[in-house]
């Protein structure tokens, strides 16, 4: 199959017969076969039976529906799981992004070699206090990962499909694709100036706390990018750093001590009444703590069924 194009839907009942339709039109005569999955993110409106009967009018319309409501990145974890297509291209179900831009995706992938194209709203249709909070948090990631873009969490994006399927998404990962592809391996990653509509129908369904949950993923993803299979790297080079630190204090003070008792015949404190004996002693059990946290790391990692999953580039 050529393409797959996977939609999270959460109480978007209103919008998805005129996506549905929207996609049809663009895709139909285009591509010999295509599929679109609409994954129903536990709707508490309408969304399903219009889906139910919009599968009835569209053969390539595939439909999931969660009991819950488990929130984007289960969405597209599922879709992308269940997608079949070489390409895989995911819109939001809102109406805000274009279908007319999955022709251009799609040659992005096929014809220019990348791996991962995301889609940059660069005349965004969203009031001011989303927009400000949403360039903070671009730049940030940008800084962070070292990637290109000026729009990471944009719902248009097209993939490989193999790079959507190496990608483990959870929580609120969906704002770290590219991140999370680049952690994988996957270096081409483009962007594409796309066509943003103010929303038409409904209501946004995020709220400031995104920014806040989206801040605290951005350290884990960092931290696993760099060391998931390799946690006493990290662990164990700030236990060092921290048991040396610690050890240096003590040792100080023992020596300065000893110096007294040369020198005068006797201390002006014992080491055990000076505050920086404790701190030395604090600093000193940290970096034990920190570098038994590493080892513990290795250990799990060690019984983990996914430690020796690697992408393959290819065989001869």
């Amino acid at each position: 199959m050529e393409l797959s194009i996977v939609i999270p839907a959460y109480n978007e009942a209103e919008s998805l017969p005129e996506l549905i339709e929207w996609i049809h039109r663009v895709c139909d005569g285009r591509y010999a076969a295509y599929e679109v999955i609409v994954v129903d993110d536990g709707s508490t409106d309408d969304t399903w039976s219009v889906l139910e009967s919009l599968k009835q009018r569209y053969p390539f319309l595939r439909v999931v529906r969660f009991l819950s409501n488990y929130g984007k990145s289960a969405a597209l974890h599922v879709g992308f799981r269940k997608a079949r297509g070489e390409v895989i291209i995911t819109l939001d179900a809102d109406l805000q992004d274009s279908p007319d831009e999955i022709p251009a995706l799609y040659d992005m992938i096929t014809r220019q070699g990348y791996d991962l194209v995301s889609g940059w709203k660069k005349k965004r249709q969203d009031p001011l206090s989303k927009r400000l909070p949403s360039r903070l948090f671009n730049a940030v990631v940008r800084l962070v990962s070292g990637i290109p873009l000026h729009d990471f969490n944009s719902g248009i994006k097209a993939y490989r499909a193999r790079v959507a399927q190496s990608i483990d998404l959870y929580g609120e990962m969906h704002r770290y694709i590219p991140y999370l592809a680049k952690a994988a391996g996957f270096k081409k990653i483009g962007e594409k100036v796309v066509t943003h509509y103010p929303r038409k129908y409904g209501y946004t369904k995020f709220g400031w706390e995104r920014f806040l949950y989206g801040f605290l993923d951005l350290l884990t993803v960092s931290f696993l990018s760099r060391f998931g299979r390799r946690p006493m790297h990290f662990f164990g080079s700030l236990g060092i750093l921290s048991f040396m630190v610690g050890l240096g204090i003590v040792g100080w003070l023992i020596a300065d001590k000893l110096f007294q008792l040369r020198a005068y015949g006797t201390v002006r404190r014992e080491v055990v009444q000076q505050p920086l004996f404790y701190l030395g002693t604090t600093i000193l059990l940290m970096g034990v703590q920190l570098f038994l946290t590493g080892f513990l790391g290795e250990l799990i990692l060690r019984q983990s069924p996914t430690r020796d999953q690697y992408i393959i580039a290819g065989e001869l």
